[in-house]
């Protein structure tokens, strides 16, 4: 390997002062881990924040619940970090507050068969089953960590609260704060930091989506237990017998059908029209998949206000609408499966929660959508400061895969040995691929396009090595390529008409 300069090796991101020495890793799940591994394999200083006590992302268990959010809830939230100053509370309240827990439930398994959700930093071993338990699945990523020396840089219990690079610095301020506990005491200790790059890999599973349906929040208000978001799911007994309608036609609502239809529940799954559903084949025979819901209908008012005082037995008294004109009635438990709002709101600056979609300037990363992470290079770089990367947020691709294989070329082009484009052919692609979306669509899923992505990338990725007689990067072998072929060829979803697309589903 040649010897190159340091003028040579970081001309390739604009750093205006120096070049990147140490950067901070946001998220300690399967993008922060594959993140901080090929950092340090560069030759980086990094620092992972994660907010909660382990390794592993959305795959960790806990029986815990997070705060219900807000019923409707549609657009990305507010900060909510004073909420620990308020006086009073527990150590267990402090804890759900400061890293919530994540959706995961007990009989969460991967959909993406293990021979596709790998990382080439360390193999499955031999005797690993396609379909394992999250329990695996965490320990796949832990031992990742250990591997590559992430562990010994996570700062766990540690929430980042603000990220910005104030005017004419060449660092980006890190603001964090960390929760202590001793006992029945806490304390929260905050403290600045600055870094030359930064990598966001704080996933998509922290706030849920809750649709605007006529009569939801009503419902919601009366029977607070029995109207939830699939974020609170944890396991079926609670809905032993019981008749369940589920909104929403994703893994999330698919995985609750079925266990809980193994428990002699009556399951409705209710659906709006989409390309992204799974298909209804794929459900328990006894499952019955419904129309979207138009309108929850409450009962007499003096009934409701009886139920609202603490009755809370028995079916819901009230009616559901669907949107083909069927009403179903006795329902005991609604559980909303409809997805999660994409935020970060320690950017601060660059999140427009209330700003339209189509209103999005060259320099809001996030806007009143909630999907889209707007003016971002190939889905990584920060296109008006590169030294900002986004990692993990392609969907419905092969996840485990391709973030891994995003974070190589992150890795590479931060340690300057491979370049991107002027700012201006950037913004110019980045124009031409809006002008092809509508506002709604899915801006980041792959689809079908995973391997074209794949070889995209790839290319431009050794054009740049081999112009410095650097031993090209690798792409997904040729194993990994006949697997996911066979696997996208088996996992058909419906699209809004009612005929079948084959994708990955790549939901987790």
């Amino acid at each position: 390997m040649p010897i190159m300069s340091l003028a040579e090796r970081f001309q390739g991101v604009k750093t205006d002062q120096k070049p990147i020495k140490n950067v901070a890793v946001i998220g300690a799940g399967i993008s922060g881990v594959v993140s901080a591994a090929h950092l340090i394999r560069e030759g980086f200083e990094i620092t992972v924040f994660e907010r909660t006590g382990a390794i592993g992302g959305v795959w960790c268990y806990d029986e815990r619940v997070d705060r219900d959010p807000p019923f409707p809830n549609i657009v990305p939230p507010v900060q909510d970090w004073k909420d620990l100053e308020k006086e009073g509370l527990s150590t267990e309240e402090a804890s759900l507050l400061h890293g919530p827990p994540g959706p995961c439930y007990a009989g969460l398994k991967n959909n993406v068969p293990t021979s596709l959700m790998k990382s080439s930093l360390l193999p499955w071993p031999e005797e690993t089953e396609e379909f394992v338990d999250q329990g695996r699945v965490v320990q796949y990523l832990q031992d990742i960590a250990r591997l590559h020396r992430v562990t010994e840089n996570v700062q766990f219990h540690t929430r980042v609260e603000s990220v910005t690079k104030p005017a004419g610095s060449a660092q980006w301020t890190v603001k964090t704060s960390t929760l202590r506990m001793e006992g029945n005491t806490f304390s929260v200790s905050r403290r600045n930091d600055s870094f030359d790059g930064i990598v966001v890999a704080s996933g998509h599973y922290h706030v849920p989506f809750v649709p605007d349906i006529p009569g939801l929040s009503e419902w919601k208000r009366c029977f607070p237990g029995r109207v939830t978001h699939s974020k609170s799911y944890r396991t079926p007994e609670p809905f032993r017998g019981k008749t369940v309608l589920l909104v929403g036609a994703g893994a999330s609502s698919l995985d609750i059908a079925r266990e809980v239809d193994a428990l002699g529940g009556k399951v409705y799954q209710s659906r709006r029209e989409s390309k992204y559903d799974l298909t209804a084949s794929r459900l328990p025979e006894a499952v019955e998949r419904v129309a979207m819901v138009a309108e929850f209908i409450v009962g007499e008012i003096d009934e409701l206000k009886a139920i609202c005082n603490g009755k809370n037995e028995g079916t819901i008294p009230g009616r559901i609408v669907l949107e083909d004109g069927t009403t179903l009635v006795n329902i005991d438990h609604v559980v909303i499966a409809t997805g999660y709002i994409t935020s970060y709101p320690f950017l601060e600056d660059l999140e427009q929660p209330y700003m339209a979609w189509e209103d999005a300037d060259e320099r809001i990363v996030i806007t009143e959508d909630g999907y889209t992470t707007h003016n971002l290079h190939k889905d990584i770089f920060y296109i008006p400061d590169p030294t900002l990367a986004f990692i993990g947020v392609s969907q419905l691709v092969s996840t485990f895969s391709l973030f891994d294989f995003q974070a190589k070329v992150m890795a590479k082009v931060l340690a300057g040995l491979v370049h991107l484009p002027d700012e201006s052919v950037m913004k110019a692609e980045q124009r031409k691929r809006k002008a092809r979306f509508q506002h709604g669509d899915r801006f980041h899923a792959l689809l079908l396009g995973e391997q074209s992505y794949i070889t995209e990338l790839l290319t431009w990725v050794n054009d740049n090595l081999t112009k410095v007689n650097l031993a090209p990067m690798e792409g997904m072998d040729a194993k990994w390529l006949e697997a996911y072929d066979k696997f996208r060829a088996n996992r058909p979803v419906e699209n809004a008409v009612g005929k079948t697309v084959v994708v990955a589903e790549g939901l987790r």
